[in-house]
């Protein structure tokens, strides 16, 4: 059995650019890349979180720019290249996995998808990798269960590195979807504050290079972040509504500790899933208070008002600002937030960007159909022992 795995690379594609330190810098000063877009069909709400730099798409037909597919796949591609390379040398050596994550990709606007496989199929081979890619789709869990199947593969000796994360394109039928359903706020995103009304949908994707210990040494590599733990559960409540308990939530945070061999009084800062609806954000608020009830109270944030809410990419994202944030020993101000809801109990910080204490990084992430992740980080050493 192998260690614990190494984050070795990221990298990201969102609202507010790709660069991993640019974006940090802008989410510390309070910007959002949410931003009017257009539509042809009647939305609550034209707002939403666009890449700020578009892929190009590979095999990009005459017109007005790639469809959905060749956006997905080209989004996917460049991410997973960029990450590779952020790894360093010898990161493409040995036939590295790829697992891959998305809620439903291009599938519901475009008619040449028919798989929620071939995406990552068509990624894996614009960027050079042999071996077969791992895709899978738990909803908005779908980026953070692909970093936990990567540290599954590592610890067991499947695999000694693999590029794992999601990836969302921002379509015509998501948002409609999310306008009809009563999801999509009509004003803003307002994670974890008492005027919350719904999300923003967003697209983005980012991609982590998880490691062996011992594949890291050899190449020398740095280490960003130690995936200590990862845990998940399902509320087996309904299609999109979560179980108002918050039971099933702190199951998914405890059995991320305990894969971890921490206790919560370990937790410096948390990344909220923060959707900004009612519904999700009265639960993950009423989870993390029960939590919180012995005295300890780490500091949470959350990113989807700068980024829009981006599905299956939002926990692979979400795990690079944890990483970022314990890099940092800093957390950026939660967009728009006005007044945190009372059943947080936990500092969390509005305006301004707050410091963190010391401790390991949460990442929770709660999906339609009850899907529920956590994951736990570590602040890395720096390069591999």
């Amino acid at each position: 059995m192998s260690g614990e795995p190494l984050i070795t690379g990221m990298a990201w594609s969102t609202a507010l650019g790709t660069g991993l330190d640019a974006v940090w810098e802008r989410l510390i000063a309070g910007d959002s890349g949410v931003r009017p877009v257009p539509s042809r069909h009647e939305l609550r709400n034209e707002l939403a979180g666009a890449l700020a730099e578009p892929p190009p798409g590979p095999g990009t037909p005459p017109g007005p720019g790639p469809g959905p597919r060749e956006r997905q796949r080209a989004l996917t591609a460049d991410t997973i290249a960029r990450a590779l390379d952020d790894a360093g040398p010898g990161a493409r050596d040995g036939d590295p996995w790829l697992v891959a994550g998305t809620s439903y990709g291009s599938h519901l606007d475009d008619p040449d998808t028919r798989s929620l496989y071939a995406w990552a199929a068509e990624a894996a081979r614009d960027t050079g990798l042999a071996r077969a890619p791992v895709a899978l789709s738990t909803a908005c869990s779908s980026g953070s269960d692909a970093l936990l199947v990567a540290a599954r593969l590592i610890r067991s000796g499947a695999a000694e590195r693999v590029v794992c994360g999601g990836a969302d394109v921002l379509t015509d039928a998501k948002r409609l979807g999310h306008s009809r359903l009563g999801t999509m706020s009509p004003t803003r995103l307002r994670a974890l504050d008492t005027r919350r009304d719904g999300t923003l949908l967003g697209e983005g994707a980012a991609f982590l290079v998880l490691e062996s210990a011992e594949s890291a040494r050899r190449r020398g590599a740095r280490a960003y972040a130690v995936l200590r733990g990862a845990g998940s559960s399902n509320d087996a409540t309904g299609m999109t509504a979560p179980d108002p308990s918050g039971d099933t939530v702190v199951q998914a945070i405890g059995s991320a500790l305990a894969d971890a061999g921490a206790r919560w009084e370990d937790v410096g800062v948390v990344n909220a899933h923060g959707s900004g609806t009612e519904a999700n954000d009265d639960v993950e608020t009423r989870s993390l208070g029960r939590l919180a009830e012995g005295g300890h109270r780490p500091t949470v944030f959350a990113t989807k008002g700068a980024f829009g809410h981006t599905l299956g990419a939002t926990g692979a994202m979400e795990a690079v600002a944890v990483v970022l944030a314990l890099k940092h020993r800093r957390v950026p101000p939660v967009h728009s937030l006005r007044t945190p809801l009372p059943a947080l109990a936990l500092p969390v910080p509005a305006g301004a960007p707050a410091g963190i204490g010391p401790g390991i990084g949460l990442s929770v992430t709660l999906g339609f159909g009850g899907f529920n992740t956590a994951l736990a980080l570590e602040r890395g050493p720096g390069h591999a022992r």
